[in-house]
């Protein structure tokens, strides 16, 4: 049994912090306090989750109905308690603040502890149908009757997955290696284990219970996504062949959904690159599947919208209308795909991912070309020894409609959760002498006027350093913006709307409201420029001066398929600075 409040006195502290190695030593402290049958439960909370992402659990609680909870047990309006929302930014701090008056007493509490936490939150997931708002919201009212205004803050936070203390993975498990086996090396065997389990609960877990050896055992698994292997980007063709000693296997780049297809006989999953179950929405994705002659198998592929008349390749943002819960037949129907297949990860049950990326292509090769449906095909590859003949697949690549190539080196294994150079992304617009394209985090806005009054005008962007593990501000974006988008983006970025500059950004600029790093988008602009408001490579070009983008504009792709983890990060933003002003290293 662990008492919330235990928990409770720590987060605090860690609140109060924005240091990485005070925020690492408190959850040492954490986990050392935690009964090890109990571990991945508080893991998950950490996280902002009640499960691992890819069973896709959801609790299915608004902001509205912890307001209402709020107004009831307090005794003060609905209206109130939102203005006093507006105020703060944070439900779980308007709960504290709000409830040290709260007027509903029991006689007899119930001790509130995570062992409950985690019952009525199991609940809660499963009461769906007519009546199960009121249910939800009895439910949690008992855990707040309960609760003293500082556990009702973190309860909340729980409930909306926004913890709000700046603790990446990394740091977790830095924190678990050092509380059971006191040694910070061993990171690098949890971390193994997490990339191919996807599951840091299970990861600790086992650890708590059986050691580091256990950890080690850990395998690839069907119906368990793997963390995908990422890529590195260069600008230039030569740049990508001398990362790959002068040979490389290129593959057009498609503008489509990243997904990983695990089958077993009929028995088909798919998952996003951010690791979420989206069978649902690709049942034509899953029975195009069904024609590999493969009973057992994982697979990775790029999904791409087509043109029903014409099949050319659509933008990745037409697949956005495959993301909509109802009217899935006729979503199949009106945006019909091409499931381009590029990776075997594991067949026959085997694990494939320790082969040479050519070996792994081999087998592709084997299985993909029987198949007997023509919406399944192997995307394009060539081994090439030659700029000249890198550029020429190049531009095959852009005749066909793709952004570019993936560099690929002929000889390496798959790295399950690693970005490095033995994968290269060169994209058409990365080409020239200014940069084009950039996957950046929101990570704070400025209030709107004119026609933007009671939105964003202008949002604070951060490129990820992930060698500190933070965002550092890149610039602001204000233009690309259609009125329906704005909407949108100021409505999913309430989720993430937190009171202070979050832990883990990096920003000498004051915003009228900060976000938890969250929502990626895309943006182009004219060129990189030096700024002494920025922090993105602070004093890597000249002392006192970071990074910046001029006219940056958004290209209207949100980016859901990534996590803030997988945007630009700030060595890739300086080597481009360099290139593009010749700058020798």
């Amino acid at each position: 049994m662990l008492d919330l409040s235990i928990i409770v006195k720590i987060l605090d502290e860690m609140e109060q912090t924005t240091s990485r190695l005070e925020l690492t030593n408190y959850l040492v402290t954490l986990f050392k306090n935690t009964p090890s049958e109990l571990i991945d439960k508080v893991i998950y909370l950490i996280q902002g989750k009640i499960r691992p992402d890819y069973e896709g659990i959801e609790l299915g609680i608004a902001e509205k109905m912890i307001i209402r909870i709020i107004s009831q047990i307090s005794n003060i309006s609905n209206v109130e308690v939102y203005h006093k929302y507006r105020e703060l930014g944070d439900l779980g701090s308007v709960a504290e603040t709000i409830l040290k008056y709260k007027v509903q007493k029991t006689l007899f509490n119930e001790k509130v502890t995570i062992e409950r936490i985690y019952l009525i939150f199991d609940k809660i997931s499963k009461t769906t149908g007519k009546g199960s708002q009121d249910i939800k919201l009895r439910l949690l009212a008992s855990l707040f009757n309960d609760s003293s205004p500082e556990e009702c803050k973190y309860i909340i936070r729980f409930a909306l997955g926004t913890l709000r203390l700046g603790i990446a993975d990394i740091t977790i498990m830095d924190a678990l290696a050092l509380a059971y086996t006191h040694d910070k090396k061993n990171r690098k065997i949890l971390e193994s284990a997490y990339n191919v389990s996807s599951d840091l609960g299970r990861v600790s877990k086992i650890l708590a219970g059986n050691g580091i050896e256990a950890v080690s055992a850990i395998k690839i698994e069907l119906f368990i996504p793997i963390r995908p292997m990422l890529a590195e980007r260069v600008q230039t063709s030569k740049d990508a062949l001398d990362k790959v000693s002068g040979k490389g296997a290129v593959e057009f780049k498609l503008d489509g959904e990243r997904v990983q297809i695990h089958r077993r006989e009929k028995k088909v999953q798919i998952f996003s690159r951010s690791l979420e179950n989206i069978t649902h929405y690709y049942p034509d994705v899953a029975e195009v599947s069904m024609t590999i002659p493969l009973s057992n198998f994982i697979i990775e592929a790029e999904v791409v919208a087509v043109n029903k008349h014409t099949e050319d390749f659509l933008p990745f943002q037409e697949l956005m209308h495959r993301r909509r819960k109802y009217d899935i037949a006729k979503n199949v129907e009106n945006y019909p795909v091409s499931v381009n297949v590029f990776d075997i990860l594991w067949a026959s049950g085997g694990d494939k991912t320790i082969l040479p990326y050519l070996e792994r292509r081999a087998l592709l090769k084997d299985v993909i070309t029987n198949s007997v449906d023509a919406r399944l095909t192997l995307i394009q590859q060539k081994v090439v020894t030659s700029v000249e003949q890198l550029e020429r697949f190049m531009a095959k690549s852009i005749g066909h409609g793709c952004e570019g190539l993936v560099v690929k080196q002929t000889d390496s294994p798959y790295r399950a959760g690693a970005r490095g150079f033995a994968w290269i992304k060169i994209k058409r617009e990365y080409r020239s002498e200014l940069v084009d394209s950039l996957d950046l985090v929101i990570i704070g806005g400025s209030y709107g006027r004119g026609r933007r009054v009671g939105r964003y005008g202008a949002l604070l962007l951060a490129i990820y350093d992930k060698n500190e593990n933070v965002f550092k501000s890149v610039g602001k974006v204000g233009s690309g913006f259609t009125d329906q988008v704005l909407a949108e983006l100021f409505k999913e970025l309430g989720k993430y709307k937190i009171p202070k500059r979050h832990a883990r950004v990096y920003s000498k600029l004051e915003m009228d409201t900060w976000f938890i790093p969250s929502i990626v988008i895309e943006i182009i602009a004219s060129e990189i420029t030096l700024s002494p408001e920025y922090d993105a490579g602070m004093d890597s070009i000249r002392k006192g001066f970071g990074l910046s983008l001029r006219f940056p504009k958004f290209t209207n792709k949100i980016r859901i398929d990534k996590n803030p983890q997988d945007i630009t990060d700030e060595s890739e933003l300086i080597e481009m600075y360099r290139k593009q002003r010749n700058i020798k290293l």
